[in-house]
C-alpha cells in the first residue's frame, strides 16, 4: 500500500471507530430525590380525602444547559388511611395494569436555584397521558438540599378515570396533588 491510500484508509475508518467505541458524553450534573410526600385530595359532597405517599423516586440528569427529571410512584403506595378506599382507589385507576405513576420535566440547568420554578409537566397515570403547563413550585434551598413544594391542578377527567361514587354521587372532577419533595445534587 502506498503512503496515500494508508492515509486514505486510517481517515475513512475513524468515523467507524469514533461510533463504535466513543461513550456518551457524561451529563453536567446528576439530581437525585432525597425525600418526598405526594399527596392527592378528593371531594365528595359527603367527605373530603387525602391519600399520600412517602415512596416516590426521582432522578434529574442536566446536559447541555437542560435538566430533564423523571419522578415514579407506585400507584399502591397511597395511603388514605382506609385500606377498602385504597383497595378501591386501585381497582378504579387500573393500577393492576398501571401500577407506577410517572412525572417528566424539563428544566433549564441555569433556574434550578430560583425560588420559585415553573415547569411544563407529564404525567402518565391509569394508562394515560395528561400535561400541565406552567405549573409553579416554590423553592427553598438550605445546603446542598433543594425543598420543592407545589400542587399539580389534575383531574380525573385529565386520565379518563370514571369518577368513583358514594351514595350514587359522584367525587368532583379536581384531584389536586400537593408535591413536598427535597432534592440534591449529586
Amino acid at each position: 500500500m502506498t503512503k496515500l491510500s494508508t492515509l486514505t484508509l486510517s481517515l475513512l475508518s475513524l468515523p467507524l471507530y469514533t461510533l463504535l467505541y466513543a461513550q456518551p458524553p457524561a451529563p453536567d450534573q446528576t439530581w437525585k430525590l432525597d425525600q418526598s410526600t405526594l399527596t392527592y385530595h378528593m371531594s365528595h359532597p359527603m367527605h373530603e380525602v387525602d391519600g399520600a405517599s412517602h415512596a416516590a423516586l426521582g432522578k434529574g440528569v442536566c446536559h447541555a444547559g437542560q435538566c430533564d427529571f423523571l419522578i415514579a410512584v407506585a400507584v399502591k403506595s397511597f395511603d388514605s388511611g382506609d385500606s377498602n378506599r385504597d383497595l378501591h382507589m386501585i381497582q378504579t385507576t387500573r393500577g393492576a395494569q398501571f401500577p407506577i405513576v410517572q412525572v417528566r420535566f424539563r428544566l433549564a440547568q441555569s433556574t434550578l436555584n430560583a425560588s420559585t420554578l415553573d415547569c411544563d409537566i407529564e404525567v402518565q397515570f391509569a394508562g394515560n397521558t395528561a400535561h400541565y403547563t406552567h405549573v409553579t413550585f416554590q423553592q427553598t434551598i438550605n445546603g446542598a438540599a433543594h425543598h420543592i413544594t407545589g400542587v399539580v391542578p389534575s383531574t380525573v377527567s385529565d386520565f379518563k378515570i370514571d369518577p368513583p361514587t358514594f351514595l350514587t354521587i359522584p367525587i368532583k372532577n379536581a384531584i389536586p396533588v400537593r408535591v413536598d419533595m427535597v432534592w440534591h445534587a449529586e
